[in-house]
Order: structure tokens, then C-alpha cells, then sequence
């Protein structure tokens, strides 16, 4: 009986979004990419964030009337809007969440995406996630905080506006990118845990964002890890440094 549940639960998740997805009024696209994280998530409110062209304008449109504090959150975004509409609107509904009188501390949030591979419907967590945002790039804020970055082995993954790499300034592929920092951090470590800090250009679309995201959990090990924070930068904010970013 308890197992009927939790199939007809999960099947409900599955029915639901692909419903909410293939409606002709309420049209969400989702990222898709090659890995699932996670396939299975129970006790949801799904949020929706839509692509809205008004007066040629781009608006990212959110529905969250059915979010409950203490339950998984579902983020379901529509993959063409930029990161500079879609990440303001992820970083109030988290603090929402947060600043709620009746939470559940074991609640986690997730992203919605389509693995393309093995045809299923996929979440990435992103919980303990905190963005900053516009004028912020992580090394800048390495050098300023250096008294918490001392006893790690850090590098900086930037993925630009065309959606390139450069770690620490170097131009790295795509597809050797994970190789590169395994190989890199075994050489360079010296004992130390490597922290992958991320870095987007806010005018990348919510595709490739889910795409170099799931990119970058695939380099983490028991001795590489991300950090918490991920910056999200308007390039004409940042500060002056004469560097490649």
C-alpha cells in the first residue's frame, strides 16, 4: 500500500508538470541536458516562472500562489529567459522561504530540467545556494575575504556572455573542462580541498546556466567541492582589474 503511494505521488509530480508544460496558455520550455542529479523528489509546491514578451520587452512572469513554506520547492523556468530576470526573482522566493513562520528545515529547492539522454524529468538541487549578484565576481571576493580562502586550493570557473570558459583567466573547452581541474587540483592541491567558485555573465540564458551547472557538479569528488556562492555579474559593474576574467 505504502509502496502504490509513492508511485502514484511521483507519477502525480511527472503528470503535473508535463501538463502545466504542454498547456498552449501557460507554455514553460525547460533546459535540457545530458545527467540527472536527482529524478525523484516527493512533498512539492512547484513554481513557475514564465517568458513573456510585452512591448518588446523580455518579463519573466512568476507564479508561486501554490508554494507551501514547508514543503521541496520546484523551480520550473522557462530555459530562453537571462539569468539578469530570473535569478532576482530565485533569490526573493528563497528568502521568502526562509523568513517563514512555518518552515521544515529538511525542505530543499530545486531546478527542473529534461535530461535528454535517458528522457526523463530531472532536479538540481540548489538549497544552500546564495547568488551575488551585479557587482560581484569570486576573485575579487576571494582576495577580499582571504582569511577564509587561505587553507583551500581555490579556482575560478567563468562562463561568459557567449557561454565560454576560463578558469583562472585560461580559456578551457567545454568538453575538457572536467578533466582539466581533476587533473589540475591533483597537481596543484597539496593535500588541500579545491573550492570550483562559479562565475555567469547575468546575460546568459537559463539554459546554458542549467547546462554549465550540471557541468560543474560533475567535477565534484571528495576532494573538489563548489561553493556556496555563485556570482551572477553585470560586466560593465565589475571593477577594473586590467585581467581576463
Amino acid at each position: 500500500m505504502k509502496i502504490n503511494i509513492i508511485i502514484m505521488r511521483k507519477l502525480s509530480l511527472v503528470i503535473l508538470v508535463l501538463l502545466f508544460i504542454s498547456c498552449k496558455k501557460e507554455d514553460v520550455q525547460l533546459p535540457k541536458t545530458n545527467a540527472s542529479v536527482m529524478t525523484e523528489i516527493l512533498d512539492h509546491s512547484p513554481i513557475y516562472m514564465f517568458f513573456r514578451v510585452e512591448d518588446n520587452d523580455t518579463i519573466a512572469e512568476v507564479n508561486a500562489k501554490n508554494s507551501i513554506s514547508t514543503t521541496n520547492w520546484i523551480f520550473n523556468i522557462d530555459k530562453r529567459l537571462p539569468l539578469d530576470l530570473v535569478i532576482p526573482e530565485v533569490k526573493y522566493l528563497q528568502k521568502k522561504k526562509k523568513q517563514a513562520s512555518h518552515k521544515n528545515e529538511a525542505a530543499i529547492n530545486v531546478f527542473s530540467y529534461a535530461d535528454s539522454t535517458k528522457q526523463n524529468l530531472a532536479f538540481l538541487p540548489f538549497t544552500e545556494v546564495q547568488y551575488k549578484y551585479d557587482n560581484n565576481f569570486s576573485k575579487f571576493y576571494i582576495k577580499e575575504h582571504a582569511d577564509l580562502y587561505s587553507a583551500y586550493n581555490n579556482l575560478t570557473i567563468n562562463f561568459n556572455h557567449e557561454n565560454k570558459i576560463t578558469v583562472d583567466g585560461n580559456d578551457i573547452s567545454r568538453e575538457e573542462l572536467v578533466d582539466f581541474i581533476k587533473d589540475f587540483s591533483d597537481f596543484m592541491s597539496d593535500g588541500k580541498i579545491t573550492i570550483i567558485h562559479l562565475n555567469f555573465d547575468k546575460r546568459l540564458s537559463f539554459d546554458h546556466y542549467i547546462q554549465d551547472k550540471i557541468l560543474a557538479w560533475q567535477l565534484t569528488s571528495n576532494t573538489i567541492q563548489l561553493s556556496s556562492y555563485e556570482f551572477i555579474y553585470d560586466l560593465d559593474k565589475l571593477p577594473e582589474c586590467g585581467c581576463k576574467l
